[in-house]
């Protein structure tokens, strides 16, 4: 498993960040930058995604696994403190993590655009392009066509674009760009079936409820992944998240707008 790193690596104080499906850890270089004073910040590429070695069962590319390769990476940290902000599928693996006990691991949580209801209407939205095999002449091409599926993501300058899409891409022999995820991650998806979902739903909001740490929930205010309702039930039980919500983006916030940066800087840094 693979993972960037900010900050002083003996910094005892560790800060998690943790992405979402199909994306990897260099989504977070804004805010990493933004909180290295304060942190160690290590942003892992999730098995088979990024610089991240592929899993030869496609079977596990499921949470409970993510959650078991973060645990041992937090082992390897040797942190004493660890804070975590996770986005869409990382705040689902944050939520596991941090419900851990006897001894909780993670002492305060950011949970950006993600419950524990995943609506259909999203997943299939997500999965009409999952795994898709998917090829490009340039990296702006590639740019131009992660845009048509990523508008929710909110205004982004040019510039920002790029630097989002560049670690998004690897260049084969005969020098097309490809994703660089592993096309498989798609299978779980496609063979879940109404019964499998409604037990990892059971699964999560247990393991919300579990938790006992600090907790900011981020939200697009246009998403269709995070409901209002459900946001709002994830601030009256469990450990009744703070809830704050972006206007003009839908799932998921990418945490590169000042807004967006100094709320979460400014959640995880208060006594």
């Amino acid at each position: 498993m693979a993972f960037w790193e900010w900050g002083d690596p003996r910094n005892p104080r560790v800060l998690l960040c943790v992405h979402g499906l199909t994306r990897q850890g260099r989504d977070f270089d804004v805010l990493a930058a933004a909180m290295s004073d304060h942190y160690r910040v290590v942003c892992p590429d999730i098995a088979g995604r990024g610089e991240s070695d592929r899993l030869p069962d496609p079977q596990e590319y499921v949470v409970p696994r993510y959650a078991a390769d973060m645990v041992t990476l937090l082992a390897r940290l040797d942190a004493e403190t660890v804070h975590w902000v996770g986005t869409s599928m990382g705040g689902l693996i944050g939520m596991v993590v941090a419900s851990l006990s006897p001894r909780p691991l993670v002492s305060k949580l950011v949970l950006n655009d993600v419950g524990p209801v995943l609506p259909p209407q999203a997943i299939a939205r997500i999965g009409a392009y999952l795994g898709l095999p998917l090829r490009w002449d340039s990296v702006e091409q590639a740019a131009d066509y992660l845009w048509t599926i990523s508008k929710s993501f909110g205004p982004h300058t040019a510039a920002q674009w790029l630097a989002l899409t560049r670690p998004m891409l690897r260049q084969a022999a005969d020098g097309h760009w490809h994703l660089h995820y592993d096309p498989a991650i798609a299978i779980p998806f496609q063979t879940s079936t109404a019964e499998s979902a409604a037990a990892f739903e059971a699964y999560l909001w247990a393991a919300y409820d579990a938790v006992r740490c600090p907790t900011l929930l981020l939200r697009g205010a246009d998403s269709d992944l995070l409901t209002p309702a459900h946001a709002l039930e994830m601030t009256q039980r469990g450990p009744r998240a703070r809830l704050h919500q972006f206007a003009g983006v839908g799932h998921a916030p990418t945490l590169i707008a000042d807004d967006q940066v100094q709320r979460v800087r400014e959640f995880l840094l208060a006594a």
